[in-house]
């Protein structure tokens, strides 16, 4: 039998915050910016939840150092000038707020910068449940194990007894890679076949699917 779950990290966007679409259009225009091949639609929402630099230099290979600084910065100002407007999923706070009730410690692991997480806590009021965070300047990102490794570590719960919740196949390699679990949601970067090809415990293909799901683990 496996062991119960004692955990459950959450990836950020694309799995709480519906920003699947502010990230693809931001990359997209940041390149077209700087006159540089602009990818398509799948290619780069493919690269969310990867660090941010990884994410980039996949769409856009082959930059100098000068071409590079000047992606970011028009990344940043795209996404930055949508920010305001994102919003959490309709129905995961109430995922969160259950999870909370029920005793379950909750944490994050993210392709975003540490400055990018807080900010997003803010505009989310949902910093307070959530024990611990990891982001991709500050640990190894995606598809690395480093960030649920490290979490694990810092609570003291085994990884095996850890349950990863993320929408692309980046976070579903970094849980396996961990020894943790995995259950995939489809309503984000990645399209359903493609999270199912990575082999996680599940794929929930809306938000309602995935409480349905936590809501009868729970009360098992």
């Amino acid at each position: 039998m496996m062991p119960a779950i004692e955990l459950v990290v959450f990836d950020w966007d694309g799995t709480v915050v519906d920003s699947t679409l502010s990230i693809t259009d931001s990359i997209r225009e940041a390149c077209r910016d700087i006159g540089i091949a602009v990818p398509p639609a799948e290619d780069a929402r493919w690269v969310i939840g990867l660090g941010l630099q990884d994410a980039l230099s996949r769409v856009a290979p082959n930059l100098d150092a000068d071409q590079q600084l000047q992606l970011t910065d028009r990344f940043r100002h795209h996404y930055l000038s949508r920010y305001e407007s994102l919003q959490m999923f309709p129905g995961v706070m109430e995922i969160l707020l259950r999870l909370t009730k029920s005793g379950i410690p909750l944490a994050v692991a993210t392709g975003k910068t540490r400055v990018g997480l807080e900010r997003s806590f803010d505009l989310t009021a949902t910093r307070h449940l959530f024990q611990t965070s990891r982001c991709a300047d500050e640990s190894k990102p995606k598809p690395a194990p480093a960030m649920v490794l490290e979490i694990c570590s810092e609570l003291g719960i085994s990884p095996s007894s850890t349950l990863v919740i993320g929408d692309t196949t980046h976070d579903i390699f970094m849980a396996k890679s961990a020894g943790a679990r995995a259950l995939a949601v489809g309503y984000g970067a990645h399209a359903a076949d493609e999270l199912l090809s990575a082999q996680p415990m599940g794929c929930m293909h809306s938000v309602q699917e995935l409480d349905d799901w936590i809501s009868a683990w729970i009360t098992k």
